[in-house]
């Protein structure tokens, strides 16, 4: 790589090993732990490419993007965050950042993308016309890859006009993005309208909800349910839509490949509304989210008159093995359940155990995989990250990547077998114990000492 980087983080052992890695990869490197001092050398003309963390101590990093735009058109910014939420997905596509890595990233993939960014020509962007406040906070939260995936597409598609289907498990939290990519778009200040059988199969229904969406968003709920009469209308709707188009999303909690094939739904509506597609990932798909998740569902419920409460690491454990077939919704009810049932301020592993129930134990979060061998249900993931970038390749460094994903929960799993046993651990994973501390370190895995009860 050949240029100068300049890299705002306040954390120093991030802006160390930026420096050193970029450093040898041929780079100059400027590194901050201001916001200040990373504006002056953007004023002054320095930097090829800007590497910037968000929340810095004196400001934040999305902020800054459109001074940087203003002052130095075309400069390339990678934003990095630790707030690996939809809304840090969408404001730096917002903000016209470059690229976006949640925390904690991938460094070779971060080098990967500040060469493209060094060597990409980049056009000055067209100013977008200013956006009306929005919420701050939406309750779409995950620093799993597939989610970073999601949050990624949604930010892509949000402002096409095509149409869109979004499909996932009852609960993974379909509405609410159907809801975010409107409330985000550029129609949010246009109707956002949700369309039934009755008001498609209705005389006058198809003209009626066009003249209610006025060019808004017109949403269609669990699309294979709809009778056939309602889908004829609606594939009329989509062909002859008139001066006023809305967008049209779909969403469905079933196989729509099957339901074509059963008959439950035609292929002519299939392909009209497939124009993009967002699978939301099942919270099991996700495992690595829930203790995330679960935080914020005790602050929401303090934050509603709950009194306060904090999970034990062994109640943390519990919900990360529970199977959730009623997903993030699921979730959020037990988490509210326990704000309000627990003794103490510290949720237990009894505690936890008994709002679950019997399937919190240590059998049955396999339940339903047990004749499933582990190759299939890793191929049967595999699949379903590549579907979720549609006709985009994944982000290069794929290998790696994933290897790190099923290293980090094994070796926790394994620690947690063991007591947190470091010895023990390494002779059940089979590798050196100075390997295994490595590792340790590398993944940031937390080790909590207990005595083994079995």
């Amino acid at each position: 790589m050949d240029g100068t980087v300049l890299v705002a983080d306040d954390d120093r052992t991030i802006r160390t090993v930026l420096t050193q890695a970029l450093t040898r990869a041929g780079c100059k490197v400027h590194a901050t732990s201001s916001l200040t001092t990373l504006m002056r050398w953007v004023g002054e003309g320095k930097g090829d490419v800007v590497i910037s963390d968000v929340m810095m101590p004196d400001g934040n990093g999305l902020e800054m993007l459109p001074k940087i735009q203003a002052d130095r058109p075309g400069l390339p910014v990678i934003v990095i965050s630790a707030q690996n939420t939809i809304m840090t997905a969408i404001k730096a596509e917002e903000a016209e950042a470059y690229d976006y890595l949640p925390k904690p990233f991938d460094l070779p993939e971060l080098m990967k993308r500040t060469a493209k960014a060094l060597a990409a020509k980049r056009v000055a962007p067209v100013p977008r016309a200013d956006a009306k406040e929005r919420p701050e906070e939406l309750p779409l939260i995950g620093r799993s890859e597939v989610m970073q995936t999601l949050y990624r597409l949604i930010a892509r598609v949000m402002n096409t006009d095509l149409p869109l289907l979004v499909t996932g498990e009852s609960g993974t939290g379909k509405s609410l993005i159907v809801q975010a990519i409107h409330d985000f778009s550029d129609r949010r200040t246009l109707p956002f309208v949700h369309a039934d059988a009755a008001d498609l199969i209705a005389l006058e229904g198809p003209s009626r909800l066009l003249a209610q969406v006025k060019g808004g968003t017109l949403v269609i709920d669990e699309l294979a349910d709809l009778p056939e009469e309602a889908q004829a209308r609606l594939v009329r709707m989509m062909d002859v839509p008139g001066d006023h188009a809305p967008r049209f999303i779909a969403s469905s909690q079933k196989d729509l490949s099957k339901a074509m094939e059963s008959g439950d739904l035609r292929q002519d509506l299939y392909y009209r509304i497939c124009g993009s597609e967002l699978h939301v990932p099942a919270l099991r798909e996700r495992v690595e989210d829930i203790p995330l998740l679960a935080e914020h569902f005790l602050i929401t419920a303090e934050n509603d008159g709950s009194p306060h409460r904090e999970l034990s690491e062994a109640a943390r454990e519990v919900l990360r093995r529970f199977s959730w077939p009623g997903n993030v919704r699921q979730l959020e009810n037990t988490v509210r359940r326990l704000a309000l049932t627990s003794r103490s301020e510290e949720i237990t592993q009894a505690d936890a155990e008994a709002v679950l129930g019997p399937q919190a134990g240590p059998q049955p979060a396999a339940a339903g995989f047990s004749d499933e061998k582990l190759s299939e249900a890793v191929g049967r993931h595999l699949q379903r990250y590549f579907d979720l970038h549609g006709d985009i390749l994944p982000p290069p460094g794929l290998y790696m990547r994933l290897l790190r994903e099923v290293e980090a929960p094994l070796i926790e799993i394994a620690l947690a077998a063991t007591g947190g046993n470091q010895a023990k651990c390494a002779d059940l994973l089979g590798i050196n114990r100075n390997t295994l501390r490595k590792k340790i370190t590398d993944l940031d895995i937390e080790v909590t000492r207990r005595r083994k009860l079995m």
